[in-house]
């Protein structure tokens, strides 16, 4: 009951993105059904049943990462200040969520069983009824336990996912940097401030810090020209005095704390796993040259190429970004390019994923011009299903990035940031972003067809 009045009070935009899931949950259970009623009106050849059903693990993967997308931006469900109070802990949100990724994928399941009955003409009265008799075994009894499996696999998936990846996490305690670190020349000790060239060498730069305060607040006196200094209480520490226009003074805009590498680990990973895919496919586009249905084998090997781009994304993401700032960067470069290195983690996977299912479409396309079959209504369903879902992914990880810099983007505005200098720095980052990832896909997309189409 919680899960439904969330979802009945939740905004239109939410609801918008969770009818989404719900669409490819329906499309999903589709074809699944489709695969069960080939099956069913073909029982002499189980092999391509079975790879009608392996094709279908695509949507499917697909629509699980739509759901998972969908459900971390759900405000509803986002933990809150006082909210455990009343018993709605973490753990009793997530169940929330999880409740409600479930709920969208099976209203999508039970429409797609409706229309696949609705096709096959098993209910009367309605237009188009028995439209696809033929093709979905109409005359043969389904069996309603396997109908009922698969249409319980994308919404329990999807739950499991949501629930997996979106899980509390303990809070581990942070360590202390302060308290170890390595000083000059690699000497041990807690290194407390950052030191500029020639700090070292300078006279007095170290008496001033290893005399006690106590000495320091009972030094008297004058400064050099004759005025009484100004006491220093107990236990107070005051930074060194800099003199104005000294070379060695510190920078406002240098001494900036790095951004962080997020992602970029996984830039050589994914690199390696997007190489194994491309030879797992070279091997086996060569047994799928001239088939009618292409081998298990490029099914192994696109998504490998897959998973191997979605790991490469938030690399390349973040390398995009370290370039806007490359070569004397103005504020607009500056910006983009910071932004883009902390949202790398967040969009780079989708952007991978969507460099992928591009390239991969181009090669089936490729493969089926080559061959001089026809795609066919279910195979038409599929790749809309995985282009959709992906770029739907992609969209609802830019309005988590938004959501996520709201605060940033406030505070620039307050301190009197032109809202034309946000615009600017937003259409610098897409540009950036299409410049890195448009080439990369057509690489990947020619690797891809090479092998299947000789």
């Amino acid at each position: 009951m919680l899960a439904l009045r969330l979802t009945r009070g939740a905004h239109l935009a939410v609801h918008l993105r969770r009818l989404l899931v719900a669409a490819a949950s329906a499309g999903t259970g589709f074809l699944l059904l489709c695969a069960l009623g080939h099956a069913v009106s073909h029982p002499d050849a189980p092999g391509a049943s079975a790879l009608r059903l392996l094709w279908c693990a695509a949507p499917v993967a697909a629509t699980v990462y739509l759901a998972v997308a969908v459900a971390r931006t759900d405000p509803g469900t986002r933990p809150r200040s006082g909210l455990s109070a009343i018993g709605l802990g973490p753990w009793r949100l997530l169940a929330v969520s999880a409740a409600t990724t479930a709920l969208s994928g099976a209203l999508g399941s039970m429409a797609a069983l409706l229309y696949f009955l609705h096709l096959r003409g098993d209910p009367t009265g309605m237009p188009f009824d028995g439209a696809a008799a033929d093709a979905l075994a109409a005359g043969r009894p389904l069996p309603l336990p396997a109908a009922l499996t698969l249409l319980t696999l994308v919404p329990v998936t999807a739950s499991a996912a949501v629930a997996l990846m979106l899980r509390p996490k303990e809070a581990r305690p942070a360590r202390d940097r302060a308290a170890r670190g390595y000083g000059r020349f690699g000497a041990y000790g807690p290194g407390a401030a950052r030191e500029t060239f020639g700090a070292y060498g300078r006279f007095g730069a170290r008496l001033n810090r290893t005399r006690p305060a106590n000495a320091r607040a009972t030094e008297a006196s004058a400064s050099p020209d004759g005025d009484a200094a100004e006491p220093v209480p107990a236990g107070e520490t005051r930074p060194p005095a800099v003199p104005e226009g000294d070379p060695q003074a510190p920078d406002a805009l240098t001494d900036l704390p790095p951004t962080r590498a997020r992602g970029i680990g996984s830039l050589p990973w994914g690199v390696a796993v997007l190489a194994v895919g491309l030879a797992v496919e070279t091997y086996a586009g060569r047994a799928a040259t001239g088939a009618q249905e292409p081998a298990s084998g490029v099914l192994v090997g696109w998504a490998l190429a897959t998973v191997g781009l979605a790991l490469a994304g938030p690399g390349l993401t973040h390398l995009c970004g370290r370039l806007l700032q490359a070569v004397r960067p103005g504020a607009l470069r500056l910006l983009a390019g910071r932004v883009l290195m902390e949202e790398a983690s967040r969009i780079g996977r989708p952007l991978g994923v969507v460099c992928a299912v591009a390239s991969t479409a181009y090669a089936a396309s490729a493969l089926y011009d080559t061959d001089g079959a026809s795609f066919g209504p279910l195979r038409t369903l599929g790749v809309l299903l995985v282009a959709g879902c992906a770029v739907a992914t992609l969209l609802t990880a830019a309005v988590e990035a938004k959501h996520a810099r709201a605060g940033t983007t406030d505070a620039l505005l307050r301190l009197g940031a032109p809202p034309a200098t946000l615009r600017g720095a937003a259409v610098l980052r897409a540009g950036a972003l299409l410049a890195l990832f448009g080439p990369l896909t057509l690489v990947v997309a020619e690797l891809v067809t090479v092998p299947l189409t000789r």
